[in-house]
């Protein structure tokens, strides 16, 4: 078992991550972090003296940086981008089913548990959608394309495979992501 002070904080981040992830931050309590950190409930609150909320700040920073790798990675497969952009939605459709319908985007539930507020956990949900934008971005200027139509294509495919992303959780089907996909590279085909 690690011991150090960078293994346990890192354990508590993680844990609360996925745990946010699959329950919300509403249904994910500071004494099931701990415990299934296996950290003391003294060593969450020494790392993260604002409880609850600095723990959920911390994860969702951890899933933003996990979701932009997964991105990246998909985005970075295919020198198209019209498939590239495709290919991130199989690979969300393949990780959402592979995890049997719970793991889908690792901000939502926090994000709509939040709505409507103004504090550090809808901040850090907004930050994460700016990044993953930022993250297709990227690649479509790394493909020649003007950039405001990169933006916009960016936010663009953000948001569709965010929406399709909880549809294909809720109906436990890999068809709205696939969808999404193909439509979305269709679209992308049409600016290059």
């Amino acid at each position: 078992m690690q011991t150090s002070t960078t293994g346990t904080r890192e354990r508590i981040v993680v844990t609360a991550a996925r745990l946010i992830q699959r329950q919300g931050y509403v249904g994910t309590g500071i004494k099931q972090i701990a415990q299934e950190a296996e950290a003391t409930l003294g060593s969450v609150y020494h790392f993260f003296p604002g409880g609850k909320e600095a723990v959920a700040v911390e994860a969702i920073a951890h899933s933003r940086e996990e979701f932009a790798a997964m991105l990246r990675t998909a985005l970075d497969g295919e020198d198209d981008p019209a498939a590239a952009v495709d290919a991130c939605a199989r690979l969300l459709a393949r990780e959402l089913r592979d995890s049997g319908w719970i793991d889908g985007c690792p901000v939502t539930a926090a994000a709509l548990e939040t709505l409507g507020t103004d504090n550090a956990i809808q901040r850090a949900c907004a930050e994460a959608f700016l990044i993953w934008q930022r993250v297709v971005t990227d690649k479509l200027l790394g493909c020649g394309f003007p950039d405001p139509e990169a933006r916009d294509l960016a936010q663009t495919v953000i948001n569709t495979l965010e929406g399709a992303e909880v549809t294909a959780q809720v109906t436990h089907s890999e068809t709205p992501l696939l969808l999404a996909g193909r439509h979305l590279s269709r679209l992308v085909a049409s600016y290059a």
